[in-house]
């Protein structure tokens, strides 16, 4: 039993992994197996999954940025219009404009930056809720978008197209695989194998309890495993195809990510916000710079995923980011995030969207309706809130625990549980 509890406490994700984020791990698995025996080995083809990669990288993009936006308490409703604007934008700026697709891509980014400071300023200086400014940002840049585009599509050029369309190039010998895909396995390898042994060297130096050596050895192995797996099925697509450009994008910034949220002064009051305001503050924390930042991070991020759906889908069209928004917030929930801020990681939430992905993908490949699609997805969601009443039932966090208190921006309501300071990180001053 005892070995039992260690690998649910330690296999993927240190000290203080949670149940469910481990569960979820087993579920996305599960959903695989289950997919790829129903569709008689169509799921782990490669093909398939270079496309379920493309057609779903902007949806994990967004939930790198929705997490943060719930964890500081917030929610963002607005970043399907926001994509869908920058977009259009960007677009514009290179038939019309004629700029390049390099600044376009810039430009773009400041167009986020621009929206996501205005629903910042209203969010942490004025006291709107969120809730209500990007319900409010939701209409008008969906209006904005239909208005400059005059409901018409917009071709983009070949080269921007690359960051939503392009693969890693064919390089080196002819090895029957992508050389540059099999390369960047190999590194992902090393970086999973050097990241484990700087871990123990560091717990123990700290005279900190390490994993059990087992544990090691077998994270190890699962995670190098899945890596060499992928790596060959990617690699293995026919010619012309390998690992996507907008995978490549993702993985970048799921690694910023993870590492400001974890490792950052910044990141840590993110989860102190989310978890107590009042204390928080107390602490040092300065409530209005991280609400205003969690808002313009959003934003940004949503201006990044509406590039890559227009690059991959070659013009940008009237209907783009239609409910980008609340795809977004449920790969955050099944993730593990909690409504009332304060808990969630990055690597839980894109556990959360490649289990929304591959169960759209298997529905597909089955032939199953975009009717009964909607309808399954939704019992998903359910079923993860579900999870989290068993939770409070059992004596742990629950976000239906949390609910009862008021939503008070100072965080004033009686608190249902201690601060949290951190999602994937050990709890530290919050303070710096």
């Amino acid at each position: 039993m005892s070995r039992i509890k260690d690998l649910q406490k330690n296999l993927f994700g240190g000290t203080t992994s949670n149940a469910r984020q481990f569960g979820m791990i087993f579920t996305l698995v599960a959903i695989v197996v289950l997919f790829q025996i129903l569709t008689d080995g169509l799921t782990l083809r490669s093909d398939n999954l270079i496309a379920l990669f493309q057609q779903n990288s902007y949806i994990l993009i967004l939930a790198i940025g929705m997490l943060m936006v719930i964890v500081a308490g917030h929610i963002d409703l607005s970043v399907g219009s926001v994509a869908a604007i920058a977009g259009i934008l960007v677009a514009k700026s290179m038939a019309d404009w004629s700029l390049p697709w390099p600044a376009a891509i810039v430009f773009g980014l400041v167009i986020g930056a621009v929206i996501g400071a205005w629903q910042g300023f209203w969010v942490a200086y004025v006291g709107v809720p969120a809730f209500i400014v990007t319900l409010a940002g939701m209409l008008l840049f969906r209006g904005g978008n239909q208005f400059i585009g005059n409901a018409n599509t917009i071709p983009v050029p070949e080269g921007f197209r690359v960051i939503g369309s392009g693969f890693l190039p064919e390089v080196g010998p002819n090895t029957g695989y992508n050389n540059m895909t099999l390369l960047l396995g190999l590194a992902a390898c090393a970086a999973v194998v050097w990241r484990e042994l700087q871990s123990r060297r560091t717990r123990r130096q700290m005279d900190a309890d390490a994993a059990p050596m087992w544990i090691s050895i077998l994270r190890l192995a699962v995670m190098i495993g899945v890596i060499v797996f992928a790596s060959l099925r990617f690699a293995s697509g026919r010619v012309g195809t390998s690992f996507p450009v907008s995978g490549i994008i993702l993985v970048a910034l799921v690694l910023a990510y993870s590492f400001y949220t974890r490792n950052t002064a910044g990141g840590r009051h993110i989860y102190a916000v989310g978890g107590n305001s009042r204390a928080a503050e107390l602490s040092g924390v300065k409530l209005k710079r991280v609400n205003f930042f969690v808002m313009m991070n959003m934003s940004v991020l949503a201006a990044l995923a509406g590039m890559i759906f227009v690059a991959r889908s070659a013009a940008s069209g009237p209907q783009d980011g239609n409910g980008w928004e609340l795809d977004a917030i449920a790969a955050v929930f099944i993730g593990g995030a909690a409504v009332a801020g304060g808990i969630g990681t990055i690597s839980g939430s894109i556990v959360g969207g490649l289990v929304m992905a591959v169960l759209n993908n298997g529905l597909q490949l089955m032939g199953v309706g975009t009717d009964r699609v909607q309808i399954i997805k939704g019992l998903v969601l359910l079923l993860a809130v579900a999870i989290d009443v068993y939770n409070k039932s059992q004596g742990r966090f629950s976000v239906i625990g949390s609910l009862t208190r008021p939503f008070r921006r100072d965080g004033s309501g009686p608190p249902t549980a201690s601060p949290k300071v951190g999602g994937d990180a050990a709890p530290v001053k919050v303070a710096g």
